[in-house]
């Protein structure tokens, strides 16, 4: 199975709750149907990306990167590469990457939310396939080339950090963790 293949699959699984989150998914599914290409930063359309929010739930904080090129503090991913099997792989190999931190876990269940945001040339759009993944207690990050830092937030400081689509996928993870919103 290609990795195009199993984004297909993956977004036709995916149900995110919402009326925004489906209707990505079916832009995001249309975007791959016309654009064999659609994984790939090369795709002047836009292209799938895979991200992780890297969360440690026993003390109540994320990671986020300060990211170099936007400015802004994210949760770890990017662009998918040709050894990338599936997005899965993609999101938990960019955690592991920009975070420095290994044995990173995923969520089970899937992407936790999808997120489409414009980006500055040469990419234009990110359609982001975003999941979260879990950091063992005591686990030390070390902060990439990609970044202009790193650093661990508890929850209630990520509002006034990082923007709107950083939030969601928050809530949406502690949730999933039974955490609540």
């Amino acid at each position: 199975m290609s990795l195009h293949d199993d984004a297909v699959s993956v977004l036709d699984g995916y149900d995110g709750g919402d009326a925004q989150q489906a209707e990505l998914r079916l832009a995001y599914l249309d975007h791959l149907a016309g654009h064999p290409d659609g994984m790939w930063k090369a795709c002047g359309a836009g292209h799938l990306t895979a991200s992780a929010l890297v969360i440690d739930p026993q003390r109540g904080r994320v990671l986020l990167t300060l990211h170099k090129k936007l400015r802004m503090w994210l949760q770890m991913g990017g662009h998918c590469e040709p050894q990338d099997t599936t997005l899965a792989a993609a999101a938990l190999r960019e955690a592991t990457e920009e975070s420095g931190i290994a044995g990173l876990t995923l969520l089970p269940g899937g992407p936790v939310r999808l997120d489409r945001h414009p980006i500055p040339a040469p990419c234009h759009r990110h359609l982001d396939v975003q999941y979260a993944a879990t950091a063992s207690p005591g686990a030390v990050e070390q902060i990439s080339d990609e970044s202009l830092d790193l650093r661990w937030f508890p929850y209630d400081e990520v509002t006034g950090v990082a923007d709107a689509s950083v939030e969601r996928l928050l809530e949406d993870t502690r949730a999933r963790l039974g955490q609540g919103r």
